[in-house]
């Protein structure tokens, strides 16, 4: 039986989004959902209490392809998992690695086998195969694991991609019957719909996918480089043809004012680094646009980050003080920022299920529509 469970509690009977209970053996999730990015075991400068306790993440995604590297997936199995090793006490997904393999031009091969790389860190040949990227991902203890998928850049031609395909669905299907012979394991198995921008290869893929009666589905393959409304065309096709029953992923997605685009497509769970990489950058998202904390106009800006907002940044800090953090280079600016951006990003979840909740969500996406750009 598959370890999470999830339920619809609400529909937006005009568009289709779903207000949902992902039940997981950490925890239930309410959907749609944003999961921080926790690639090497921690969302870079946040406190795994902050987390938990300032910001109510209910569960976050950690990197296959970094954790296998360093430190290894054996260590953490032995020191008790990657709950117990992170000290995070909720939900966690990993990915596959496939993102960052495929990244690594130049230092990998792709065969039917799986994928031949050398690591960044010091050059040692690795090898990903659909049944090892499992058991990595059974070692770590995830909660929800992905399957190993073939991740093109943009552009690429259509036999490219048609390949691709094909290869993706044999991995997926090899990851499955090895997922199954594993027995009663925790996590719950993910594959991936991928198929460049391609409708065709989308809908191929998710069709042959559909069939493994896998607990969930993730859309992959995004945010490499198109434009992005080609990005929500490719979720358009493919999310239709996921069961409805079925928790829906997209991975890597996306700025603010994207994430109501997303949901309205059916979509339940998204991550992307954005959110703490922009912070980091001193690129701050709030409820009126974009602040880039540098310029000289916040100089004497005694006001919060945003108004609206009331995460421990807004509660306690100005903007002037943030932008003397950042040119001074202080580590705080970082954890200050990224607390802020994070809990922008998770309040605007809250606020689209709610509204979904409430029969408003329509209105709350043309709200989300209106927001971009920003102050400076």
């Amino acid at each position: 039986m598959a370890a999470t469970r999830f339920e619809i509690v609400a529909e937006c009977p005009e568009t289709g989004a779903r207000a949902g209970l992902l039940h997981t053996p950490h925890g239930v999730v309410e959907t749609p959902v944003f999961m921080p990015v926790g690639t090497q075991a921690t969302v870079k400068g946040v406190l795994p209490r902050d987390l938990a306790d300032d910001l109510g993440v209910q569960i976050l995604l950690a990197n296959t392809y970094h954790l296998f590297l360093r430190p290894g997936h054996d260590l953490i199995r032995k020191l008790g998992g990657l709950h117990r090793f992170m000290n995070w006490p909720r939900a966690i997904l990993t990915d596959s690695g496939g993102f960052q393999v495929f990244s690594l031009s130049g230092l990998r091969q792709v065969t039917d086998e799986g994928v031949l790389f050398r690591s960044h860190l010091n050059g040692d040949a690795h090898l990903f195969t659909p049944e090892s990227v499992v058991d990595v991902q059974v070692a770590f203890g995830s909660d929800i694991i992905m399957a190993l998928d073939e991740c093109l850049g943009y552009p690429a031609t259509h036999e490219t991609a048609r390949r691709s395909v094909a290869r993706t669905v044999r991995w997926a299907r090899a990851a499955w019957e090895h997922y199954q012979r594993l027995g009663d394991v925790p996590p719950s198995l993910f594959p991936i719909v991928q198929g460049s921008m391609y409708g065709d290869l989308r809908r191929a893929c998710a069709e042959e996918l559909v069939a493994l009666e896998a607990p969930g589905y993730a859309i992959g393959g995004l945010s490499v480089g198109e434009p992005r409304a080609l990005s929500l065309e490719m979720v358009g096709t493919a999310a239709p043809l996921l069961p409805r029953e079925k928790p829906r992923y997209v991975m890597g997605v996306g700025m603010p004012e994207e994430l109501g685009e997303y949901v309205a497509r059916g979509v339940d769970m998204m991550d992307c680094v954005l959110p703490s990489r922009n912070a980091r950058n001193g690129c701050l998202f709030t409820s009126k646009g974009r602040v880039v904390i540098k310029q000289a106009m916040y100089k004497e800006d005694g006001g919060p980050v945003d108004e609206n907002c009331s995460c421990y940044t807004c509660r306690n800090f100005s903007r002037a003080y943030l932008r003397h953090l950042f040119l001074a280079g202080e580590m705080l600016f970082c954890s200050l920022a990224t607390l802020h951006n994070l809990r922008h990003y998770l309040d605007i979840m809250k606020d689209l299920r709610q509204s979904i909740m409430f029969g408003t969500f329509r209105d709350r996406v043309r709200e989300l529509r209106a927001v971009s750009g920003g102050e400076g």
